[in-house]
């Protein structure tokens, strides 16, 4: 593989890709190697290059060409540093990302006493119970919220599950909807359920970085760690 990759490429060397990028990863679904770079072989190029910070753009150039190269072979891999700004804007398939990272720079979160931050009104407005509370958990309806900011319709329920069968599966992609759930934190600030609902915005092999609402009680980046979060899904917009 010589030349740059990127989606709309198409010959032996995508499907040379599509081979590496399977075994490497252990793709469920695996891709299908056709030769044919699309949005799926650009997510698994993100996802290989996330986890050995290659920079994640979905390309794969010269760097993320020989790294695969190199994995493929059984050659080790030394990540580089880390980037020292968040990826979370890195997917270009993933319009509701900067409209939610937008919202964690507002510093948005919930208002002590009675009052409800009128932002956090406005994500409730987005489903069917239209809370007027920020007291009342709202993960599900900030991310209702952002994707009816780039025009997707999303559940409209304020039900964390309620995004376990939205949309289509998908591997870990950033933007992704997450789904996760944990026992111990039924009937707590974040959900009463258990179950919490965020956008994965990082690859990490302990936790699952989710940007999401409700999270502290604020819009920000938070980390739930995968021994204690089961996942219970990662959903992606129907096309």
């Amino acid at each position: 593989m010589a030349n740059t990759l990127k989606n709309g490429s198409a010959g032996d060397d995508v499907k040379r890709l599509q081979g590496h990028l399977n075994s490497i990863l252990k793709l469920n679904p695996p891709l299908t190697a056709d030769g044919k770079f699309g949005i799926k072989t650009e997510r698994a190029v993100q996802a290989f290059q996330a986890q050995f910070n290659l920079g994640v753009d979905g390309i794969a150039g010269p760097k993320t060409q020989a790294a695969l190269n190199a994995k493929a072979s059984g050659k080790p891999i030394t990540p580089s540093a880390p980037p020292p700004s968040s990826i979370i804007l890195s997917s270009s398939n993933a319009p509701w990302l900067p409209i939610a990272k937008a919202e964690a720079d507002a510093l948005v979160k919930n208002v002590p006493g009675p009052q409800a931050h009128p932002k956090i009104v406005e994500y409730h407005q987005t489903t069917t119970l239209k809370s007027t509370s920020d007291e009342t958990a709202w993960c599900s309806a900030f991310v209702n919220w952002c994707l009816k900011e780039v025009g997707i319709t999303g559940t409209r329920s304020a039900a964390a599950a309620s995004w376990v069968n939205w949309g289509t599966g998908c591997n870990a992609a950033i933007g992704a909807i997450t789904v996760i759930h944990n026992p111990a934190m039924v009937n707590t600030s974040l959900s009463r359920s258990g179950n919490h609902v965020g956008f994965l915005a990082e690859l990490n092999a302990n936790y699952y970085v989710l940007l999401g609402g409700n999270q502290s009680g604020r819009v920000k980046v938070s980390t739930f760690t995968k021994t204690s979060w089961q996942l219970k899904g990662y959903r992606w917009p129907s096309a």
